[in-house]
């Protein structure tokens, strides 16, 4: 008897969210179909169909604030140096996986394999740029204040808490971990609204992060309507902090105003003409609080302070 070869069936990547390190459906049972040139908002079928993506609820979205509140502790008290290891080992964990995100994030763009695979290996080195500045940032932003009187005090950087990050709409890879790396980077923690048209290669993020040395809840990635999502974590009163880099002019300021409640820190969004430029260190201080330490010196003679 004869073989026969038989064309084999493709086995189609369930897409999931990324919630307190695991991997649920949304809560509402809800997808929508992501193509080249469509929106959870808009009709499918308008380019090349490329997977089916959780349509995140409110729910969702309070469950994320959960698990990042609860991962807030351990890793804010973690050492500067050991969180720069492991954003590092994402950064291995990134290199491993290439090929896939170059994939994903050509079709996400509609860009050349050659194209799509620069802002891949750009994505990996800014990831890795981040992940030296953990136990530096502190000596750029804090240090000792000179002060006239009996006492010395010392400025020093703390993290904010729970920040939401609404991911770029324009870049899914580069632009995503552009914005998510200096908030985990500076001890805080997360809950991301994948850009709405392509958020393949961020829910592709979340098993890299879960995979690598990094605590579940850290970094918690939701996929949706930008909008639906994020009103709910602008108003929640357990969210530090919000950076607006995925919303538009209308939605930001309904957002900045529902944030107002509970005077949460409001990064609003920045036109960025090229993702790859050096990004500076702004992101990292914009959820940053100054912790300021008070000493007492003793008396001061004519020989100076004493102690």
């Amino acid at each position: 008897m004869s073989e026969k070869s038989e064309q084999r069936l493709s086995v189609f990547k369930t897409y999931k969210l990324y919630v307190g390190g695991k991997f649920p459906r949304s809560e509402s049972g809800r997808v929508y179909e992501v193509s080249t040139g469509t929106s959870a908002a808009g009709a499918a079928g308008k380019g090349k169909w490329l997977a089916n993506a959780p349509l995140s609820s409110r729910k969702d979205a309070r469950d994320a604030v959960v698990a990042a509140r609860k991962a807030f502790g351990a890793w804010s008290g973690a050492t500067a140096y050991n969180r720069g290891q492991i954003l590092y080992r994402v950064a291995e964990m990134l290199e491993g996986r290439k090929s896939q995100f170059v994939h994903e994030v050509a079709d996400a763009e509609g860009l050349s394999k050659s194209k799509a695979n620069e802002l891949v290996e750009a994505t990996i080195d800014r990831w890795v740029w981040y992940a030296g500045w953990t136990d530096k940032i502190a000596q750029i932003v804090g240090g000792g204040n000179p002060v006239a009187g009996p006492y010395f005090n010392l400025s020093s950087p703390e993290p904010t808490g729970v920040v939401t990050v609404l991911a770029p709409q324009e870049s899914s890879f580069l632009g995503l971990v552009s914005v998510i790396a200096p908030v985990i980077a500076t001890g805080n923690t997360a809950v991301v609204i994948a850009g709405e048209r392509c958020p393949l290669p961020a829910l592709s993020l979340g098993e890299v992060l879960a995979t690598s040395d990094l605590p579940g809840g850290v970094v918690n990635i939701l996929s949706g309507r930008t909008a639906e999502i994020a009103t709910p974590l602008a108003s929640h009163q357990d969210v530090n902090a919000i950076d607006l880099a995925g919303a538009d002019d209308v939605l930001a300021k309904e957002l900045e105003i529902a944030a107002a409640d509970n005077l949460k820190r409001v990064l609003r969004p920045q036109p960025v003409d090229d993702w790859r430029a050096t990004p500076g260190i702004e992101r990292m201080t914009a959820f940053l609080e100054t912790k300021t330490v008070w000493h007492p010196t003793g008396s001061l003679g004519a020989s100076g302070s004493s102690y």
